[in-house]
């Protein structure tokens, strides 16, 4: 059974600067065009106190103030206008992070080991994907954007205050300081309440995901209730988390009025008394107070960037862990250009499609799956794997298309260890047919073509015909291009099963495995499908976990496993003489002792090894 697991790698590692300048290190020069913008701005909204201390001094003096005026007019106008510019810039920027976050996750999470798969829930990588990623729009494109732009502006104001003012200046420092202590306060809170949210929200669409992707079995066996319950729980979690966000976030607003309003108001009055006193002019505390206007803004982007980046953080976290995540290996290390490296053959003796040798193999360590198995498929045969449940059939289908690596041992493709050959190369070569039939949404051409995209018309006939689909497309309104439905559900099982095997044979592989092609079908298709199947071992090679009797008689060579090893090979005829293994399958067959049937894995009557 595949454990429950989420994609967590590893303890609570704060999150340090040096992995957001990893972000945007791709973007340095949208970025650096931004700050100069930015910049810019700030210099045209920094005169404009200034000029209004000299439109003050001009009146009071009785000097011309219409040139001043139209000067400060044409200022406002220009930092509006490269305000906005360097805005859009820096969001472009940001929206363009994201873009990169999200392709590089899409791709990584579609390259993942299949042990990968094994250990985390599906549906909480695709909550990573998607709302993790979307989450992380507060991190990049508003808390960075609100970053670059208070700090700069920030600096600027910061100095002139000094210059007009520096001991009324330490006041504004001391009340900054007061509420820069509160925020500071509650932003560890935030980012572990962000966290809380974010894999709630994970285990919530995994659960989801859980339930509709088995939605006919949750209404057969009446657990709509039962898995409502079980999905609201990571709702409610997620609430829990999204609330105490918001309440350690409200406090940043009362921590800002107090930077800005309260100094303001101290400002003013000490100000107001030293100007009734003679100690300063009526122009210079305007100016003063005109730039403390000015700090209302950059001080709320600033304190507002540091609570929403540690908003963002949470969904930071989760995405990187899944980017840590290693990535499948093309190829095995140490095999590069191996051969067969066995005795040669005879003069002239071709090597088998398909050789095992002494493969171990096991999904957790300790308890081996496979142990010691080796067997030979010769060219163009028809070869069917049989066993009980559990044996390891499906394991040996899994080493065979590279979704996992021996432990011990070694595979061989035409006499080439596969381990040396890249995994997609490989898997070109071979065609897997899964009993499930899994198919995609889309339209029947599309899945047809999935492995052949560029695939002609003669090449799409030729595997209707031979997968007996001719009946199938005439009937369809629109042929080839009709809809398949969410996965396959407009088509019976009989139907899906052959789409996915006309799939594996348009692409024309030197091997085909088959996971009991017939469990689907009718007694009418699944004689059609034989005699496909013969057909198709003139192209390539057939390897079929087979259940039915009717396939493993067909079979030209049958593989029994037990325990994870091969315990027989040879013909039907042979197996009969030879394997007191394989008679007790025939023995259940024919007379449907319930006793011998569990024995050997059949299902009473009828004839049907159990599943591996």
């Amino acid at each position: 059974m595949k454990p429950e697991a989420t994609a967590e790698t590893g303890g609570h590692r704060r999150t340090a600067p040096w992995d957001f300048l990893r972000l945007l290190y791709g973007h340095r020069r949208w970025i650096a065009l931004a700050v100069l913008l930015t910049l810019g701005a700030s210099a045209l909204s920094l005169a404009q106190p200034l000029l209004v201390k000299r439109v003050i001094e001009s009146a009071t003096t009785g000097g011309a103030v219409g040139p001043v005026l139209a000067l400060l007019v044409v200022l406002f106008l220009a930092q509006a206008l490269v305000q906005g510019l360097a805005q859009f810039v820096l969001a472009r920027t940001g929206e363009g992070i994201v873009l990169g976050i999200r392709l590089g996750l899409i791709r990584h999470v579609l390259r993942l080991p299949m042990a990968a798969y094994d250990r985390h829930r599906i549906g909480d990588l695709i909550s990573r994907t998607s709302t993790d990623s979307t989450t992380l729009r507060l991190l990049v494109a508003e808390g960075f954007t609100e970053a670059v732009t208070g700090a700069i502006g920030l600096v600027g104001i910061v100095a002139l205050m000094v210059w007009l003012d520096w001991l009324m200046f330490l006041v504004v420092l001391a009340m900054v300081a007061i509420a820069t202590v509160i925020v500071v306060s509650v932003l560890h809170g935030i980012e572990v309440a962000s966290l809380t949210t974010q894999r709630a929200t994970g285990a919530m669409t995994a659960d989801l995901e859980r339930a509709l992707g088995a939605v006919r079995t949750v209404r057969a066996n009446r657990a709509e209730q039962r898995e409502t319950d079980r999905i609201a729980q990571g709702a409610e979690a997620a609430y829990a988390g999204s609330v105490r966000m918001a309440k350690l976030d409200a406090v940043v607003a009362p921590a800002i009025q107090l930077a800005v309003k309260g100094s303001f108001v101290v400002v003013l009055l000490i100000g107001g008394l030293r100007v009734a006193d003679r100690q300063g002019s009526v122009a210079d505390l305007a100016a003063f107070l005109l730039y403390m206007i000015y700090l209302v803004e950059p001080i709320g982007m600033l304190f507002q960037s540091l609570s929403t980046m540690e908003q963002g953080v949470g969904a930071y976290r989760r995405v990187t862990e899944v980017l840590e995540l290693p990535a499948e290996r093309d190829a095995v290390p140490g095999t590069a250009g191996a051969e067969d490296g066995g005795p040669p053959g005879a003069a002239g003796t071709r090597a088998p499609a398909l050789e095992f040798r002494d493969v171990w193999f096991g999904y957790e360590p300790g308890r081996p799956v496979l142990r010691g198995v080796s067997f030979e498929a010769p060219e163009h045969a028809q070869v069917a794997l049989i066993g009980s449940s559990g044996v390891g059939k499906s394991t040996v289908f899994a080493l065979i298309e590279r979704f996992y690596d021996p432990e011990r041992g070694r595979i061989l493709f035409g006499g080439r260890d596969i381990a040396a050959t890249g995994r997609a190369e490989h898997r070109s070569r071979v065609g897997l047919v899964e009993q499930h039939a899994p198919v995609l949404y889309g339209t029947l051409r599309e899945n047809l073509t999935y492995a052949v995209p560029d695939a002609g018309p003669e090449e799409l006939d030729r595997v209707v015909e031979l997968a007996h689909l001719g009946e199938l497309v005439a009937r369809l309104p629109r042929g080839l291009d009709s809809d398949a439905g969410e996965h396959g559900m407009a088509l019976s099982g009989g139907e899906r099963q052959r789409i996915a095997i006309a799939r594996a044979l348009l692409a024309r592989p030197r091997l085909l495995l088959l996971d009991e092609p017939t469990a689907h079908l009718d007694m009418v298709s699944e004689a059609a499908l034989r005699r496909s199947m013969r057909e198709t071992a003139r192209e390539c090679t057939l390897l079929v976990i087979a259940h039915r009797m009717s396939t493993i008689r067909a079979a030209d060579l049958i593989v029994v496993l037990d325990a994870g090893r091969v315990v027989a090979t040879g013909s039907h005829g042979e197996l009969l003489d030879t394997s007191e293994h394989y008679r007790s399958l025939i023995r259940a067959n024919q007379t449907g002792d319930p006793r011998l049937t569990r024995a050997a894995g059949l299902r009473g009557g009828d004839g049907w090894p159990g599943a591996g």
